[in-house]
């Protein structure tokens, strides 16, 4: 089974290294070549702007395909089977992953998925993100008002897409957003959230 811990061990030194934050490590299957391909999706961020452009995904992607490559040569494989690795930037209506997020974006309408049901046996909450009080955040739900929870609850949460977010964001520099970058011999074409997708192959079996 793919750890992501140790994914997170050897990616967040390369990102720290050109300056950047990461944001998440997500793992999944389905995607654009096929439901049965694995995706690593690696999504960092400038602390200055919060965001990426498509040569700061391109270099962070270089960067942990040669990590990678490095380990697998030693014997260690950090995904098994085959894969696919994808490097983005947050967008503005961003995960929200860490602690500071919470407090950061508050102010903001988000919308959460907890683990365990809150008042009116319910998991998902919409509204204004208050902030986090050490280890509890809050929501001013659309529907039941000022709601409290602990952080380890959260299954997920995101901003949503609003004027006065978009607004609030800094806008993001586009240059160089029409190039096509070669990597590893494989040709990617920018799209839409400045993400750099490039193939690995593991030889290690499922």
């Amino acid at each position: 089974m793919t750890d992501i811990a140790r994914i997170i061990e050897v990616v967040e030194p390369e990102a720290k290294a050109l300056g950047f934050d990461l944001v998440r490590v997500r793992l999944f299957k389905g995607g654009e070549i096929g439901d049965e391909e694995q995706t690593l999706q690696i999504m960092a961020e400038r602390p200055d702007t919060g965001q990426l452009v498509i040569e700061d995904c391109a270099a962070l992607s270089r960067r942990v395909s040669d990590a990678v490559d490095v380990l697998e040569a030693a014997g260690e494989d950090l995904v098994e089977g085959t894969y696919r690795l994808e490097v983005s930037s947050p967008g503005i209506d961003r995960p929200l992953t860490r602690p500071q997020d919470f407090t950061n974006w508050a102010g903001h309408e988000v919308r959460v998925q907890l683990v365990n049901p809150v008042e009116g046996n319910r998991k998902t909450l919409t509204g204004d993100l208050v902030g986090l009080d050490g280890d509890s955040v809050t929501v001013t739900d659309k529907k039941s008002g000022a709601v409290t929870f602990p952080l380890s609850d959260i299954y997920s949460a995101k901003l949503v897409l609003t004027d006065r977010l978009i607004a609030a964001t800094r806008p993001l520099d586009t240059s160089g957003a029409d190039e096509i970058v070669e990597d590893h011999a494989e040709k990617w074409e920018p799209v839409s959230g400045s993400s750099d997708p490039t193939n690995k192959n593991s030889e290690q079996e499922d």
